[in-house]
């Protein structure tokens, strides 16, 4: 629940090639479609193209794709190169190990990655392969200093502050200790932490390093997700810049406050960027939102007491750039462009007139644009321009979700990966023009093209739905595979999760639309309250209201969709979701009106009360929610969100629910599904549930995702298609 989301009687081939056989790898999949209908093998026989990065000299593009074998139950990670005119594909490993992370070193002379917990290098043309690193530890993540003398290596360490070191007699003990909050995040105990390290690079290989944080209990980069984004050598290779929150227990449970460091190589000393000298963060209540407590009054904003991660310096080393959230404890707060000029200290915010996200940016070399950055407006995510005044110019228009951007180190032309509801990600060069009219975009990859070239797609249009409120909503309709008109299809509602987070153009191994439209169902999908890409107020109406009218507005989506477009089986409805999706379903299902047929929940949201101490980043539920559930006197909107929770509506279920939920989800715990589970069938309604005891939040294995889609299949089928 963070912004941070099937049936077939036919059945693949799927055969890896030769060479990958030989070796015991998981190579790319050749497959043969009948009849061009997408299934879930073909889905999990696609490659998917990860990191990359283009050469110096901006000739050569070094990527890395994924490969899954369904059989083996696990991936297989490869590099490749190409040249920046999108020919010559190159594999350069072909061992049966993950090889991971490419990045040019030695000026280009040689591409650096990640194997087996260690740092490697080869030539650009996959030869003279040699291990640079001997870690004992094992190494999690690197970056060279520009002069390549240095290297930032991410390690974990122990860490026992929040659970307990067992006693050394008893090895085999189990038990965890507990003495403070956060002891788990994510899909894990929280018994190490990540730390940089600064190594220098001899020729003999890498040292072991130095703790840029040692003695301090803190993590970098950032749980769940963060990787080494979030550090960035200063342009002399003599400072580093690093996002870190220095809080632990409970003081990090219900606090977005990370900020920006900068190290000192030679003095070893470390200043905070986003705070003066000397601040006390002030006393906060951990059983209240944030939104209204001191450290979020206007003044104490300037202290960027939100988010602020992923540093950046500037091209000639006078600036540093990084996203920055203004307040704290709202992790979906809007994502700003900060830029601190290194020798002024003045700071401003490049993209105040953008309202909505920066999901992530690089530096140009223009010195009128000096910034690129991706953000989602209409359900879309597009390149925009940002000038030193911040004036901000859209550069290309199109239905697709740009979610990755680098230089491509020729002028100003970039190295975008890019995706649509219809095609998975590709790498492309954009050549950035003054206005969307003038940009224009190369296709380097087309990794997927011998899968994609054999299926019938469906197509995504757009519509613009009017809400309860008289406002205009834009909702994405995916009509089925060999779509005729003159017929009535089964139709699925789409329930968004995050809760903020766009119904964009995004392609999904799990929740993807066109396998939903393989299977004959026509998609509805709408960008209700709530999400970003419409404006803060759109955006932001969400919270404290999970309920009211962003429910209003998947009822419109639907009623709409029922009523005007003749090809919707308005008598074969379902609505399906995962993490706030789910718990959308959840309230859907007691408030529905006999409008579905059949529910689907992944992950969500069944019990608020239980939701509130169960999950792990507990400023979640206190901005949402805004206050504990045991608290006597509590804002309107927290005694309506308690009131509202999906478990008090039992009483007027009466349609089929298939619940999903996996064990080592600690976001949103599985007992919110089981209780789900439990409570329709007690009530004698049908109802699966499909649990996961080795999955998370997401479903990461091959055969567990083969279960999911042919389960989730099977119960639409079993309900909309009688």
């Amino acid at each position: 629940m963070r912004k941070l989301l099937f049936v077939t009687a036919m059945v693949i081939a799927v055969n890896t090639t030769a060479s990958a056989q030989e070796s015991n790898t998981i190579g790319k999949n050749e497959i043969k479609i009948d009849n061009g209908i997408m299934t879930p093998e073909a889905l999990w026989a696609m490659g998917r193209i990860g990191s990359s990065e283009a050469s110096p000299d901006g000739k050569s593009i070094v990527y890395q794709v994924g490969y899954y074998s369904v059989k083996a139950n696990k991936s297989h990670q490869v590099l490749y190169i190409t040249d920046s005119e999108g020919k010559n594909h190159t594999l350069l490993t072909q061992s049966d190990k993950n090889e991971t992370d490419p990045t040019w070193i030695n000026g280009g002379k040689d591409i650096a990655f990640m194997c087996d917990g260690q740092i490697w290098a080869m030539a650009p043309d996959g030869t003279n392969r040699r291990q640079l690193s001997n870690d004992k530890e094992g190494i999690e993540g690197f970056k060279f200093s520009p002069d390549g003398k240095k290297v930032i290596v991410i390690k974990s360490i122990p860490f026992h502050e929040i659970i307990k070191k067992n006693p050394d007699d008893l090895p085999e003990a189990t038990g965890r200790i507990v003495t403070d909050l956060m002891y788990r995040h994510w899909d894990h105990y929280v018994e190490s932490i990540q730390h940089p390290f600064v190594a220098d690079v001899t020729d003999n290989g890498i040292t072991k390093g130095y703790d840029m944080l040692e003695g301090e209990p803190f993590e970098c980069p950032l749980e769940p997700f963060g990787g080494i984004e979030q550090l960035d050598w200063s342009k002399d290779s003599k400072q580093i810049a690093y996002t870190c929150r220095k809080l632990i227990g409970k003081e990090y449970s219900v606090s977005t406050d990370a900020d920006i460091y900068l190290f000192n190589i030679e003095t070893k000393s470390t200043r905070n960027l986003c705070k003066p000298e000397g601040y006390s963060r002030p006393v906060t209540d951990a059983t209240h939102t944030m939104k209204d407590q001191k450290v979020n009054e206007e003044s104490n904003l300037v202290n960027n007491p939100g988010y602020d991660q992923n540093p950046q310096f500037s091209p000639d080393g006078t600036h540093i750039a990084w996203l920055s959230m203004a307040r704290d404890g709202y992790e979906a707060d809007c994502n700003r462009l900060c830029i601190l000029n290194l020798t002024t200290g003045e700071k401003k915010y490049l993209t105040e007139d953008f309202d909505s996200n920066v999901d992530a940016f690089c530096w140009s070399n223009s010195e009128d644009t000096p910034i690129y950055f991706i953000g989602v407006w209409h359900g879309c995510i597009n390149l925009y321009s940002a000038t030193w005044e911040g004036k901000v110019t859209q550069l290309t228009n199109d239905w697709s979700d740009i979610v990755g951007i680098s230089s491509a180190n020729r002028g100003n032309k970039l190295l975008v990966t890019r995706q649509s509801l219809s095609s998975p990600n590709d790498l492309f060069i954009v050549s950035p023009g003054k206005n969307a009219r003038k940009t224009t975009m190369c296709q380097l990859t087309n990794e997927n093209d011998h899968i994609m070239s054999q299926l019938t797609l469906g197509k995504v249009e757009q519509r613009w739905v009017k809400t309860t409120d008289g406002k205009d909503m834009l909702t994405w309709i995916v009509l089925p595979s060999n779509f005729d008109p003159q017929k009535k299809y089964p139709t699925l509602l789409f329930c968004e999760g995050g809760p903020q987070s766009p119904v964009s153009q995004f392609w999904s191994y799990r929740w993807n639309f066109q396998i939903m439209a393989a299977n004959g169902y026509v998609i509805v999908a709408p960008n209700r309250r709530g999400l970003p890409g419409f404006g803060s107020e759109w955006n932001e109406q969400v919270s404290g209201d999970w309920t009211g009218q962003c429910m209003n507005d998947y009822l419109s989506a639907i009623d709409d969709a029922a009523n005007n477009l003749p090809y919707v089986d308005k008598e074969h409805l379902g609505a399906v979701g995962a993490s706030f999706g789910g718990f959308s379903v959840y309230w859907l299902a007691g408030h529905h009106d006999k409008r579905f047929k059949c529910f689907i929940a992944h992950d969500g949201a069944f019990n608020l009360e239980s939701m509130y101490t169960d999950t792990e980043e507990n400023w979640f539920s206190n901005w949402e929610y805004e206050d504990a559930f045991w608290k006597k006197e509590m804002t309107d909107n927290a005694r309506k969100t308690y009131e509202n929770s999906p478990h008090r509506f039992v009483d007027n279920w009466d349609t089929p629910i298939l619940c999903i939920h996996g064990e080592k989800d600690y976001r949103i715990v599985y007992n919110q599904g089981m209780g789900a589970f439990n409570a329709a069938r007690m009530k004698g309604i049908p109802a699966e549930l499909l649990i996961y005891p080795d999955e998370n939040h997401w479903v990461l294995k091959p055969q567990n995702g083969i279960l999911w889609q042919r389960t989730f299949f099977n119960w639409l089928d079993r309900w909309l298609k009688k």
